[in-house]
């Protein structure tokens, strides 16, 4: 826009018979002098307004079109984005306002006051096109590059908005420059004097350009992350990174906006770690029974040997075992003494064999079966391991598989899981009439 600033003034000439002709008609039909000169100039706006609107079709019909038409119709993919953007649209509103600026000396003469009004609203025409323009090809920046980066999930997105403030702020510089005949650099110089000002102003939008570029920079987010961030509300996907906000799509399909700056002012967990590693952590505890936990005997040890999955785990234990007590003399007459099997340790032994053997299990990852300190809710068996899948309803349908044959094999190891007691349980319990039994549970 600056071009149009400094190019040489070039206008049409003067053509003043064609004031005087249509004066002249005017007052053949009857008018005076005033609403003669009034319709001539309402004449000449009309003309040259309907020329404006002749060359800007005739320039979106043929150039445009053309343009656009090589634009789509080679091989290359990311040049769309100057289409989608309309660069080429809004580029095309030069045309009107340079007819005006070509005809201006048809409009108004220029030695009057009027015309240098008409001089300073032309000269922001081409300022708020210029505007225009670069706003749509900024967003054709930032698309191009989502093009060209879809994979990484990085976003320029900040900087796009960055840039976009500093367009606007020169652009209302320069408009103010014009509308008031002044120095655009003086203008600056005061804009400068009033930082204080400024900075209360544009304080968010400081903070979030500071803070998107630190995201940016750091790799801490980018668009299609998992991030959760209880404090303010989101559980869900990047779906846009921008100077201002992050919006997240939670699960639920609700859109969460959160401030660029709370991410770095604040906490947040983000789970592309998890994606990128390959698996999903599976952590959830079985709460046993304590009361049902026992030594087994020989009859219990053939019966859970006849399991696959742990007889030969059975069986070289139990050498072990025999071996031991034969070597310090135990006196195994006595249950407690020595070594002996538990239907608990040969049910985590299980646990283990099993998972190992499920094939939607990460054996590549961390991998426990593991006891937690007993409390009033019954002893805790924690699985610990990562699933290979990491797709949301996948991955809880192989957590669920997993606890349901778990829960399941229970009984076979003489174990209970540990609940409270529910109202079943509490009408059971309750002292039945004479003459009747209470039911088995």
């Amino acid at each position: 826009m600056v071009l149009f600033f400094s190019c040489p003034d070039w206008r049409l000439p003067k053509i003043d018979d064609m004031n005087q002709y249509l004066f002249h008609m005017f007052h053949q039909l009857g008018l005076s002098d005033q609403p003669a000169a009034i319709l001539v100039s309402g004449t000449l706006i009309l003309l040259i307004g309907l020329i404006a609107l002749l060359a800007t079709w005739m320039v979106r019909r043929s150039l445009l079109r053309l343009i656009q038409h090589v634009v789509r119709g080679n091989r290359l993919h990311w040049d769309d984005a100057l289409v989608h953007n309309r660069v080429f649209t809004r580029l095309s509103w030069v045309v009107p306002v340079l007819v005006f600026h070509v005809a201006r000396d048809l409009l108004l003469p220029p030695e009057s006051q009027g015309a240098e009004i008409l001089r300073r609203l032309i000269s922001c025409g081409f300022v708020l096109v210029g505007i225009s323009t670069l706003n749509g090809l900024l967003n054709a920046v930032n698309e191009i590059y989502k093009t060209l980066h879809h994979r990484s999930g990085k976003t320029i997105r900040g900087y796009i908005d960055a840039i976009k403030i500093v367009v606007y702020v020169v652009g209302l510089i320069f408009l103010a420059a014009i509308l008031t005949n002044r120095s655009p650099w003086g203008l600056i110089s005061i804009m400068g004097g009033l930082t204080a000002v400024i900075m209360l102003v544009f304080k968010d939008s400081i903070l979030g350009f500071v803070a998107s570029i630190q995201l940016t920079s750091m790799d801490m987010v980018r668009v299609g992350d998992w991030i959760e961030m209880p404090s303010r509300g989101a559980d869900g996907e990047v779906i846009e990174l921008s100077i201002h906000s992050v919006r997240v799509r939670n699960w639920d399909k609700t859109i969460t906006t959160i401030p660029t700056y709370a991410l770095i002012s604040e906490s947040f967990k983000n789970w592309r770690g998890m994606s990128e590693s390959g698996g999903r952590r599976i952590k959830r505890s079985l709460h046993l029974d304590m009361t049902s936990i026992h030594f087994l005997s020989d009859r219990e040890l053939d019966r859970l040997a006849g399991i696959e999955l742990i007889s030969d785990y059975i069986r070289s234990k139990q050498k072990e075992i025999e071996a031991y007590n034969r070597e310090h003399q135990v006196d195994t007459s006595v249950i407690i003494n020595g070594r002996r099997q538990t239907n608990i340790g040969i049910f985590r032994a299980y646990v283990e064999a099993y998972l190992k053997n499920n094939p939607k299990i990460h054996t590549g990852m961390t991998f426990l079966v593991r006891q937690l300190e007993p409390g009033p809710d019954g002893l805790p068996l924690q699985v610990y391991v990562f699933s290979n899948d990491q797709a949301w309803a996948r991955y809880e349908a192989i957590q669920a598989d997993i606890f349901d044959h778990l829960i399941a094999a229970l009984p076979l190891f003489d174990l209970r899981v540990y609940q409270q007691p529910s109202g079943y349980d509490l009408r059971a319990m309750r002292p039945c009439k004479p003459g009747k039994q209470i039911p088995a549970t």
